[in-house]
């Protein structure tokens, strides 16, 4: 960003970590900004501007975590518009896609000049891919998800989207006759509600009367999974429940209708709060 005049014979800019930085005109950077330019109207402008680029860059980081986790189709000519935003490309950059056949890995690296994906396949080569839409697959969904994994080391991926090394859990073939809830991670102790709804929403999940809930779209389908975590106004100690899921109707899906990316989110939401929980310490841990 250019260096813009603040008076008083200084200037000043944002730095590329988004903080306003001052420097006597045409001088070297100042290690502060002089308090005769902290109440500046020109400086608060740029303090305001850093705010909304966080506020944009978590939003698009948000908003690609939204198309993996609901397996939505993107449009390649979306993604070209976006690119040249700073913000889109760093959320985007590096992000595993699929374009027409399911079975073609690739890691975005670029846009062409005529709007088409670069990529880089398996096979370590880049190719342009240019399908009317690409899918941004939750790694669950991705086969051999080892090897992808591996090879993403090799080339020194980097996600801003917790796609590759996301945490997953498969499915189990078998359950109990008409079972529609796990208790895995259920019986972690927190000394309040307000804690444990608290790590919930602190870890970006929604909080509803009772519950801890996640939304994704599996197979074509709206499922929410969610936690018991406690009665909303209950200010004693909290422990997590059972762990179930609804459709969009609010109907309780059995567990094996519950898609593999339903499954995996869900268990993965449970993982995490049941990991934040009180523990024992002594005889009786």
């Amino acid at each position: 960003m250019a260096w813009l005049d603040a008076g008083e014979g200084y200037e000043v800019t944002l730095d590329e970590g988004g903080r306003v930085v001052a420097r006597r005109s045409g001088g070297r950077q100042l290690k502060t900004v002089p308090k005769a330019l902290r109440d500046d109207p020109g400086v608060d402008r740029l303090r305001r501007l850093a705010e909304w680029l966080d506020r944009h860059a978590d939003a698009c980081v948000a908003q690609v975590d939204a198309w993996m986790v609901s397996s939505l189709p993107v449009p390649t000519a979306l993604i070209a518009r976006v690119w040249p935003d700073e913000a889109w490309r760093s959320a985007l950059r590096d992000m595993a896609v699929v374009g027409d056949d399911p079975d073609e890995v690739g890691f975005l690296r670029d846009v062409s000049e005529d709007g088409g994906l670069k990529v880089v396949d398996l096979d370590g080569e880049t190719v342009r891919m240019a399908p009317r839409t690409v899918t941004v697959p939750h790694p669950v969904l991705l086969p051999d998800l080892d090897d992808v994994r591996e090879f993403a080391a090799e080339l020194g991926i980097t996600q801003r989207v917790e796609q590759i090394h996301r945490a997953t859990w498969t499915r189990p073939e078998a359950f109990a006759a008409n079972a529609t809830e796990v208790r895995d991670y259920a019986g972690g102790k927190f000394a309040s509600r307000f804690g444990l709804a608290a790590r919930a929403t602190g870890l970006g999940y929604r909080v509803s009367g009772g519950y801890a809930t996640c939304k994704v779209r599996d197979g074509g389908r709206g499922t929410e999974a969610s936690v018991w975590i406690g009665e909303p106004y209950w200010d004693g100690e909290s422990e997590t429940g059972g762990l179930g899921w609804h459709d969009d109707e609010g109907r309780a899906v059995r567990l094996d209708e519950v898609g593999p990316v339903a499954w995996s989110e869900g268990m993965r939401m449970a993982a995490a709060l049941y990991a934040g929980r009180t523990i024992e310490e002594g005889g009786n841990a």
